[in-house]
């Protein structure tokens, strides 16, 4: 069985837009707080990136914590430790998750990616350097790694040209961006109508993934940031799938898929049993209020994302089942979500194959939906 991970992660060296960022920022680039492989916090003009709206609160246990999580996650890690998360050792991770190919999704880029940096030539210049980065690496596992671009919206100008230099240049299968809202304008906002409507024309889908560290507003994260001890377990349970459910709800009811009715947006790592209750949300809503959306959509909030929208399963995530009786199979997609702490490798797949999902829907769900998504051959 052929199998398309939908969002595998790099762990990228501390010094990558060191060496990557055009020189007349390199003073500026974003660096690793460290050297240690499994340290993704990362600096921005000598600031850490922390959490949305913080609070400067911070439990003094916070640090340690996460030190263990990460000492539990090293053990599941040595090939990727020892050669510091080289292509080599994720094409080994591959080998041993049993992965055909792979699309590549960043850790330290999620959070860069989670800045208004009020600078747009800096901006530009950041996802720029990341791309080069990401390009370099996929290149040394040719028919296996597969790159998503980094895309920074001070300028929507400048995304659209790194759309286009990564898709035309780079050969990268889609493009990634935080769902978190940039300067307060939500995602059906027209100022990024040019964005849909040139993914829509170069077939590059837009993948929305949310991460925990964050200079911008995070839904409902914000408000367990001064519980302390308790912030890396609640504020982290919520804002990945409402994010999710946020950026979802603003390209089915917000017009954005009635606008570009051939863009394919996917929604990763904020896991996929909210499907069910939200697309009947929002039909619910538009069955009630139909007068008042006509302007701006004309079918029910659910069939847009049948159509148009694709979300990621996780490994052991049992309630899929659910999802999926609910949805149908075709809009589901795997991930391993290496290296994470909450990635389930090197068992990733195995877990997979348990869940109560017929194997039919799985095959689906481990292949060909995933190479719809990312508009790949289906031998890639």
């Amino acid at each position: 069985m052929k199998i398309l991970d939908s969002d595998m992660h790099v762990h990228e060296p501390w010094d990558i837009w060191l060496n990557y960022i055009s020189p007349e920022f390199r003073d500026r680039a974003p660096l690793g707080a460290s050297k240690d492989p499994m340290d993704m916090n990362t600096l921005i003009d000598g600031k850490p990136i922390g959490f949305a709206q913080d609070t400067g609160v911070r439990d003094n246990r916070e640090e340690e914590i996460h030190r263990e999580v990460e000492k539990r996650q090293s053990e599941r890690l040595p090939e990727g430790i020892a050669r510091r998360f080289d292509p080599a050792s994720q094409v080994h991770a591959m080998d041993v998750e049993g992965l055909t190919a792979a699309v590549l999704l960043p850790t330290r880029g999620l959070a860069v990616g989670a800045v208004d940096f009020n600078d747009r030539a800096y901006a530009a210049a950041v996802s720029r350097g990341y791309n080069d980065w990401l390009h370099d690496f996929c290149s040394q596992g040719p028919g296996r790694l597969y790159g998503a671009a980094m895309i920074t919206l001070e300028d929507v100008n400048d995304a659209i040209a790194e759309i286009k230099r990564s898709r035309n240049n780079l050969d990268f299968k889609g493009v990634f961006a935080r769902p978190n809202p940039i300067r307060k304008r939500n995602w059906h906002d027209s100022i990024y109508d040019p964005l849909w409507e040139v993914c829509q024309d170069l077939d590059v889908p837009m993948i929305f993934h949310e991460g925990f560290r964050s200079n911008l507003p995070q839904a409902m994260a914000e408000r367990f940031l001064r519980e302390q001890d308790k912030v890396w377990t609640m504020a982290h349970v919520a804002c990945h799938p409402i994010e999710q459910m946020y950026a979802c709800l603003c390209l089915c009811v917000g017009g954005v898929f009635e606008r570009f009715p051939k863009l394919r947006v996917g929604f990763l790592e904020g896991n996929s049993s909210w499907i069910p209750f939200w697309l009947w949300r929002m039909d619910e809503h538009y069955e009630l209020r139909r007068d008042w959306t006509a302007d701006y959509i004309s079918m029910a909030p659910s069939q847009y994302f049948k159509r148009q929208g694709y979300v990621s399963i996780d490994a052991d995530e049992q309630p899929a089942k659910y999802a999926v009786d609910w949805a149908g199979d075709d809009n589901f997609v795997f991930s391993t979500d290496y290296p994470h702490t909450d990635s389930k490798y090197p068992h990733a797949v195995e877990e997979f194959m348990k869940l109560p999902i017929p194997d039919d829907s799985k095959r689906k769900i481990l292949w060909d939906n995933c190479a719809r998504l990312y508009a790949m051959p289906n031998g890639a």
